[in-house]
């Protein structure tokens, strides 16, 4: 499993402007649908499905960026990074299903090649399939290409095992960048290519060393603080995997609700495969031009 860095050196306090960011992303750039209700009783079940845009809202999540999605009170968005790690992976699967719960997996493109059959896995079971690089390195701290080829070759990984063995899921254009780090270049080549990048609202710190029951009672409380959020965990933590189905049950019982997210426009494209269209549309248009003349 790959490690991940401290990141509770970023403030837990958000700033105003934050706050702020939050209330202007109150505008119409996502629709809403009602899940599919969950067939067993006494579950906390997906309340909503919410669409993004990822051409209107290109970043999210307050841990990191000024705005993030205009949830209601004690409504909260599960995102799992650094998968799939099946003896785990399977773990946090499993609790979801027993839940009806739909979550966000951000997942790594060599740990996708490795285990295809849970990648596959996690697509049939309804949730919503992102990236996170192809080995999980420091992208603020590499040369812009470097880290252009880290994202696209992570999306190819993504997309080759989706489409293996005759499957059609189309991998969403959601990326979250390793250790939370970025280039202001990179960030406006992704916003380019419509892909949505996303940052935390809250998070377990699941990276530290810790009890399940430690882990249950930090995100607890600080979801009691916060009210509602987009949640980040990892699901190669096996401290994650076992407090998982003790955090859904706590988010039944005290009335929070998941909303599961979907992009507007399913399906990204690399950076190779963005200049193969734009060469093919650039051929096609001289084509017609030619007919013109003739």
């Amino acid at each position: 499993m790959i490690k991940m860095i401290k990141m509770d050196r970023l403030k837990w306090t958000l700033m105003p402007m934050r706050r702020l960011g939050v209330v202007l992303a109150s505008v119409a750039w996502i629709a809403v649908a009602h899940a599919e209700p969950c067939p067993r009783k006494d579950t906390l079940g997906t309340s909503r499905v919410l669409s993004v845009d990822a051409a209107t809202t290109p970043r999210i999540g307050t841990k990191i960026f000024p705005q993030t999605l205009p949830l209601q009170d004690h409504e909260v968005v599960l995102t799992f990074d650094d998968g799939p790690w099946p003896p785990t992976t399977t773990k946090v699967l499993a609790a979801l299903a027993q839940q009806c719960v739909h979550a966000t997996f951000f997942l790594i493109g060599r740990s996708a090649s490795e285990h295809p059959e849970m990648v596959r896995r996690i697509a049939a079971e309804g949730h919503t399939i992102g990236t996170h690089s192809w080995s999980h390195p420091n992208l603020g701290k590499i040369k812009p290409d470097a880290a252009i080829e880290q994202i696209d070759r992570g999306i190819s990984a993504v997309e080759a095992t989706l489409h293996g063995a005759g499957g059609t899921t189309k991998l969403a254009p959601f990326f979250r960048f390793p250790y939370f780090e970025s280039a202001p270049a990179t960030l406006d080549l992704l916003q380019s290519r419509g892909i949505m990048v996303f940052g935390a609202d809250l998070w377990a710190s699941d990276w530290e060393p810790m009890t399940p029951q430690q882990e249950l009672k930090i995100i607890t409380d600080r979801l009691s603080h916060e009210r509602k959020g987009i949640i980040l965990l990892h699901d190669p933590k096996a401290r994650t995997a076992a407090m998982l189905p003790a955090f859904l049950r706590y988010l039944r019982e005290n009335n929070y609700r998941v909303v599961h997210l979907v992009p507007t426009t399913p399906g990204v494209k690399t950076e190779a495969a963005k200049a193969e269209a734009a060469k093919a549309e650039g051929a096609n248009a001289e084509g017609a031009k030619a007919e013109a003349v003739h």
